[in-house]
């Protein structure tokens, strides 16, 4: 049986972000089917503009340089390996009614749902994740 992951992205900081896509790619490359449901301040992952400048936690401004001395690739860059591996982006289509926000805020290749459309990609997942 091939492995599949559930992830649920309902936070929005770089910390978030990378913990999401570093799972989701290594999944990927390791021919899991991935699915990732952002919903709520997740949705900043994968939004045009703020998935370029996501926040770190206060305090935690000195892990910028570790990230850029570790030559850990940048979000947008982990993305778009994500999308590259086919991991499927669901965007929670309630949350983005809420927020006043359409399909065009978000990165192309996205597909926008509800949480039935995550439930029926999770329902048989061997691995769910929430973050």
């Amino acid at each position: 049986m091939a492995t599949k992951v559930a992830i649920i992205a309902s936070n929005g900081g770089l910390f978030d972000a990378y913990k999401v896509f570093n799972i989701a790619t290594a999944a990927a490359a390791s021919d899991a089917e991935v699915g990732i449901f952002f919903t709520f301040e997740g949705l900043n992952l994968i939004h045009k503009q703020g998935h370029q400048q996501l926040p770190l936690p206060e305090g935690k401004e000195h892990f910028a340089e570790g990230f850029k001395a570790a030559n850990v690739p940048a979000i947008p860059e982990l993305l778009a390996m994500a999308q590259e591996l086919g991991v499927k982006i669901i965007a929670c289509q309630m949350t983005m009614d809420v927020m006043h926000l359409s399909a065009e805020d978000f990165i192309d290749g996205i597909e926008v749902g509800g949480a039935a459309t995550f439930i029926d990609f999770a329902k048989d997942a061997n691995i769910s994740l929430s973050f």
